[in-house]
């Protein structure tokens, strides 16, 4: 196996491999390979008769942060799948698979993408308004800012975003946007009235509260372009369904809505969390929680790594 540059750092690194309790004959999917570190870890692991997929939409991931180097890891038992991991169950059948031991899922956005700035991805940037992890996807950012109704923005910023004066936010868009197409980060932030410290092509905002509603302003923006929630969704039926008895289920969730779908397909056996009971009263779900309680990232990896520190780690095993 030939290791290369990655372009992202790996969240929870030890404690979501050891969660998937690998065996080195087992097959098992990364359904987020991004820049491979946790892809390298269960290769590691995994003896000659092992197999991993990893999926990945976003070109990117096929190359390092330069884009001079193949990403993609050079082992006879790793294939890649550039798609949308919500393809999980039909992608497996097309390889003929049936089952799978284990499934590891990093969600939200790598550190590549908020980095780079030519995506859109980060407020720190004045860039064209894209966010599409996937880019050869239709709809961007910009679309969903120039084109959905007043109701339909406000919907997207107070469900995705959480944002309490999300009505005011698309009020105030949908007046601007009636002179001016609003087509960058910065666009954006001038028509909400945010005033940024510039320097070179990076944008800062001083506010720590402005930040906050930002932040989760361009997570509503970015969800929505991405069609995250069904995505994720039709990822966590297909895990249920793909993965044999004893199999286990990791994933890494970094916000309250990623991570209630999660939480509520392990106890529940489906993101809505309606709890089905057999004839005696008990419970009926495809899982068993390995950790009741969340693991969380040290503080030494937060400090290491800030991506890291909203990060949870839930893990299950197919029943």
């Amino acid at each position: 196996m030939v290791t290369t540059p990655t372009y992202h750092v790996p969240v929870l690194l030890k404690e979501s491999i050891e969660g998937l309790a690998i065996q080195p004959c087992g097959t098992y999917v990364d359904v987020t390979f991004g820049g491979g570190g946790h892809s390298r870890e269960i290769l590691r692991r995994l003896g000659p008769e092992g197999h991993l997929y990893g999926f990945d939409q976003d070109e990117d991931a096929m190359h390092n942060a330069q884009c001079t180097m193949h990403n993609i890891v050079s082992d006879a038992r790793f294939t890649f799948v550039r798609s949308n991991f919500r393809y999980l169950k039909n992608w497996m059948r097309y390889y003929g698979v049936n089952r799978v031991d284990g499934l590891l899922a990093d969600l939200g956005v790598s550190s590549h993408h908020f980095d780079d700035e030519t995506r859109g991805f980060s407020f720190r940037f004045d860039a064209p308004l894209d966010m599409r992890m996937n880019k050869r996807a239709g709809m961007t950012a910009a679309d969903v800012v120039n084109n959905y109704s007043e109701q339909q923005l406000a919907d997207v910023f107070f469900l995705y975003g959480e944002l309490k004066n999300a009505r005011r936010i698309a009020k105030t868009i949908v007046k601007a946007r009636s002179g001016k197409a609003i087509e960058t980060t910065g666009d954006l932030l001038s028509v909400l009235g945010i005033e940024t410290a510039q320097a070179d092509s990076q944008l800062s905002i001083v506010n720590s509260q402005l930040k906050k509603d930002m932040a989760r302003l361009f997570q509503a923006l970015r969800i929505e372009v991405n069609h995250e929630m069904e995505a994720l969704k039709d990822m966590l039926a297909g895990a249920a369904e793909m993965l044999g008895s004893g199999g286990r289920l990791s994933v890494i969730t970094y916000h309250s809505l990623e991570d209630r779908m999660v939480k509520n397909m392990m106890k529940a056996g489906n993101v809505e969390g309606t709890v089905k009971q057999d004839f005696f009263g008990r419970a009926e779900t495809p899982f068993r929680l390995i950790n009741s309680k969340v693991t969380v990232p040290s503080d030494e990896e937060q400090q290491q790594n800030p991506r890291s520190r909203s990060a949870k780690l839930r893990i299950a095993e197919k029943i």
